[in-house]
């Protein structure tokens, strides 16, 4: 099965839908209380998710509870995993905001093929086969504000997969950089191919976005970051912008910026790769390596989702980090939260 089938052709399995409404007791979500774990949906069958969307109160005033706490570090807070074929390790896992394309712990409208933030709504197109199985997982690692979570996710239910049917895989990472190191977003091993990321920055200090200079160091098949089969000109030039993106923010179906803060020295991007896909038998390495002198440049700290396919459904390169680095940002906006080390 083809899953950009001409809309005309008649396609084969069955629709069905994963939801954490329950007709029985009438609740349309499942609350996932600080420092939970709760698995929100699963099926034993075989096929591919289509669709995935959710959403959750906690990070805005809501006009129904106006005396509930709120704070928008929930977004960083609430961790996804999708595990596939019954395996004990997720092949996706990453805080809900980052998976859905926005760090900073901040939600900003958006629209791509792919994924997306749509007025209160997170959305994901990406494909997701599995042959064994799916099951969807939810961690709240905030201290005092509960996740009730509504989920709805659309899949096809097939007799079987088609040979050379990959399995989806999400790699997070986040962390600081001085400005001069390469700033890693996926190395992994095996066969498949990296279809895109999402990316978040943030300068140290104010009005500054050099770390935009860096351009992609891609090693395919080998890890010799001196010698990459693919580099290019510049970090936004990746994202297919230019000159810091000069004329802000814009979402494209294949690539996009969010979220441009300059004075703040924020930016969330996203580009994915459809026919452009990068292909590795063995090995790949993304990152972004500053070409400037070291002493022109200053620390920023970042986050990313790095999205690809494998021949099969393996274990993640690295683990999401601790709470301690999931929310070690230099700013939040429009908190209190706005101190510079």
């Amino acid at each position: 099965m083809q899953w950009d089938t001409p809309i005309y052709q008649l396609r084969p399995g069955t629709s069905r839908q994963l939801t954490t409404f329950c007709p029985e007791t009438r609740q349309k979500t499942l609350r996932v209380e600080p420092h939970q774990t709760l698995t929100l949906a699963q099926t034993e069958e075989t096929g591919v998710i289509t669709r995935l969307w959710l959403t959750f109160p906690g990070w805005f005033w809501q006009h129904w509870n106006p005396n509930a706490e709120i704070d928008s570090k929930l977004l960083r807070s609430v961790i996804l995993r999708i595990y596939f074929d019954g395996n004990a390790f997720p092949s996706v896992e990453a805080p809900i905001g980052d998976f859905f394309g926005v760090g900073h712990c901040e939600y900003r409208p958006y629209l791509s093929k792919f994924l997306g933030m749509s007025s209160g709504g997170f959305y994901s197109y990406f494909p997701m086969p599995f042959e064994k199985g799916i099951r969807i997982e939810a961690e709240n690692l905030h201290d005092s504000i509960p996740a009730d979570i509504f989920l709805n996710a659309n899949y096809q239910v097939l007799d079987h997969l088609e040979s050379h049917t990959g399995r989806f895989h999400c790699q997070f990472q986040c962390g600081e950089n001085t400005g001069s190191e390469p700033m890693d977003i996926l190395c992994v091993d095996g066969t498949g191919h990296y279809v895109g990321c999402a990316i978040s920055m943030q300068g140290q200090e104010y009005n500054y976005l050099a770390y935009l200079e860096a351009p992609e160091y891609i090693c395919i098949d080998q890890d010799d970051i001196d010698h990459p089969q693919i580099v290019g000109t510049g970090l936004e030039d990746y994202f297919n912008g230019g000159w810091y993106f000069r004329d802000n923010e814009f979402c494209g179906p294949y690539h996009g910026v969010p979220l441009k803060d300059t004075l703040r020295s924020m930016i969330s991007m996203y580009r994915f790769h459809e026919q452009d896909a990068i292909v590795f038998q063995n090995h790949l390495r993304v990152c972004f390596r500053n070409p400037w002198e070291k002493d022109r440049l200053k620390p920023f700290r970042y986050s990313s989702a790095a999205y690809y396919y494998l021949d099969e459904a393996s274990p993640l390169p690295k683990p999401v980090p601790d709470k301690g680095s999931l929310l070690n940002v230099y700013r939040i906006r429009d908190t209190d939260h706005q101190s510079i080390p």
